[in-house]
C-alpha cells in the first residue's frame, strides 16, 4: 500500500493559485468520488484551508503523476504552473507531513492551533462519505494524538499567534488605540472567532459581525456583546467601521471597489484599514488602489508573523522529535501489517502440502499398505517440501556470495543458534 500526499502552500504558492485550488465545501463529495473513480484511490482525504490544499490518498500503486494532473484537470488549471508550485511526499514523508501539518509545524503562523481542527474536519468529511477506511482511520487518529501531545509536551502553544493575531497586531500598529475603533468582522467560522476574541482582549467594544445566516451570526455576536448584520447589510454600515476584518467561504467577493468607494465618500474619506483572510478572497484586489482604503491579503501578514516565530523556534525543534518517533510508531505498525499478511500466506502454504500429503497417506492406509512405510514416506515428503524454499535461498546466497542473506536466512533458520 502506498500513501501519497501532494499539495500545495503558502510557502510554494502565491494567494492567486491557491485561491484557484481551493474546493469548495460544496465540491468535496464530487472531488472525492472523482478520486475514487478516476484514479482508483481506495482511500482518500482532502484538506483545503486559506493557506493549503492537500490531498492524501492510499493506492496499490504510485499515482503520483496521475494525481496532481488530476488535480490540474479538477480545477480547469493548467498542470505544468501546478507542477512548478507542488509539492509531492510518498510514505514515511507523507506520514510525517500530515503530522507536521496537524501540529501546526507547518503552518503561516508557526504552532497555531486552527489548522487541527481543519484536518479534523478534512478527515470526519471524507468518512462521512465513505474513503477513509482502515489505514487512514489508524493515520489520522494516530496523528490528532501525536498533535495533542506537541501541543501539551511543549510550548508551541506559547504566546499565542495566528493568522488572526496577525491581523489584530497590525491593526494596532495603525491605530493608536483600538479601543476607541469601529470593527465590522464578517464571517462567523473559527478564524473570525479568534479575530474577536484577539479584539476584544484589547479593549475593543464597538464590532459588528456580519454573516450569511443571522443564526450563526448571532451566536458569536452574543459572545462578545456585538451587532449582528447579514451580508446584504454591508454596503448600509461600511462607512461606519474603522477596521474591516474578513474570512468567510464565499466562492465570490463580497466587497468591491465601487461599494468601498462610496463608504469613504461617506466617511468624508477617513481611511478603513481592510485585512482579507480569506481564500478565495471576499475583498476585491483593487480596493488597495483607493486612496484612504488600506487592504491587506493572507500574504501581507508574513511579516508580521515572522516577528513571532522566534519564541517557537525551540519548541518546534522539541516538537519534531516528537513527530520523528511517533511517524515511526505508525510505520511499524503498517509493517507489521506485511508480516501478519506474509505470516498467514506461509502458513497457509505449509498447511496445503501438510493435508495434501496426509491425504495421501491416509488413502494408502485406507488401502492397506504396511503403516510404518507410510509413515516413514509420510515424513520424508513433508520434510523435502517444507525445507524445498529455504534450501534454494540458502544456495542462491551461497553462490552469489551474498554474505548478509546467508548470514539473515542461517539465523532465521535457527542454524546459528548453539546446541546445549
Amino acid at each position: 500500500m502506498t500513501l501519497i500526499a501532494v499539495g500545495i502552500n503558502h510557502k510554494t504558492a502565491p494567494v492567486v493559485l491557491r485561491e484557484k485550488v481551493a474546493f469548495p465545501v460544496e465540491s468535496m463529495v464530487e472531488a472525492l468520488a472523482s478520486l475514487r473513480e478516476q484514479l482508483g484511490a481506495q482511500e482518500s482525504v482532502i484538506l483545503s484551508t486559506c493557506n493549503r490544499t492537500e490531498i492524501y490518498i492510499s493506492t496499490e500503486h504510485s499515482l503520483a503523476d496521475k494525481l496532481i494532473q488530476w488535480l490540474a484537470t479538477f480545477h480547469n488549471l493548467d498542470s505544468k504552473e501546478l507542477i512548478c508550485h507542488s509539492y509531492l511526499l510518498e510514505d514515511d514523508e507523507a506520514i510525517r507531513h500530515v503530522m507536521r501539518v496537524a501540529s501546526g509545524l507547518d503552518s503561516l503562523v508557526l504552532g497555531e492551533p486552527q489548522i487541527l481542527g481543519q484536518v479534523k474536519q478534512a478527515y470526519s468529511n471524507a468518512k462521512n462519505y465513505g474513503a477513509v477506511s482502515s489505514q487512514f482511520e489508524k493515520l489520522f487518529q494516530h496523528t490528532f494524538s501525536v498533535a495533542k501531545k506537541v501541543r501539551t509536551e511543549t510550548d508551541i502553544g506559547a504566546n499565542a499567534v495566528s493568522v488572526a493575531f496577525a491581523a489584530v497586531q497590525l491593526s494596532k500598529q495603525i491605530f493608536s488605540s483600538l479601543a476607541k475603533t469601529k470593527v465590522l468582522l464578517i464571517g462567523a467560522g473559527e478564524t473570525i472567532e479568534l479575530v474577536a476574541k484577539h479584539l476584544t482582549n484589547s479593549g475593543v467594544n464597538k464590532i459588528t459581525v456580519a454573516n450569511r445566516t443571522l443564526s450563526r451570526g448571532t451566536e458569536l455576536a452574543e459572545q462578545i456583546h456585538a451587532n449582528v448584520i447579514t451580508l446584504a447589510q454591508i454596503p448600509n454600515v461600511l462607512h461606519d467601521a474603522d477596521i474591516v476584518i474578513s474570512s468567510t467561504a464565499s466562492t465570490l467577493p463580497i466587497i468591491g471597489k465601487g461599494m468601498v468607494e462610496s463608504a469613504l465618500k461617506d466617511r468624508k474619506h477617513k481611511p478603513i484599514f481592510f485585512v482579507d483572510l480569506a481564500v478565495p478572497r471576499d475583498i476585491e484586489t483593487e480596493v488597495a488602489d483607493l486612496d484612504d482604503a488600506y487592504l491587506y491579503s493572507v500574504d501581507d501578514l508574513q511579516h508580521i508573523v515572522e516577528q513571532n516565530l522566534a519564541s517557537r523556534q525551540q519548541a518546534a525543534d522539541d516538537a519534531e522529535l516528537i513527530i520523528k518517533e511517533q511517524a515511526q510508531v505508525f510505520s511499524s505498525w503498517q509493517n507489521s501489517l506485511q508480516s501478519i499478511d506474509s505470516l498467514k500466506l506461509f502458513r497457509q502454504q505449509n498447511n496445503d502440502v501438510k493435508i495434501k500429503l496426509q491425504q495421501r497417506a491416509l488413502g494408502q492406509l485406507a488401502e492397506g499398505k504396511d503403516p510404518q512405510e507410510v509413515v516413514i514416506e509420510l515424513s520424508n515428503k513433508l520434510t523435502n517440501a517444507l525445507l524445498h524454499a529455504p534450501t534454494k535461498a540458502l544456495s542462491r546466497a551461497a553462490s552469489e556470495q551474498d554474505q548478509d542473506t546467508l548470514s539473515l536466512l542461517r539465523q532465521t533458520l535457527g542454524l546459528d543458534v548453539e546446541k546445549e
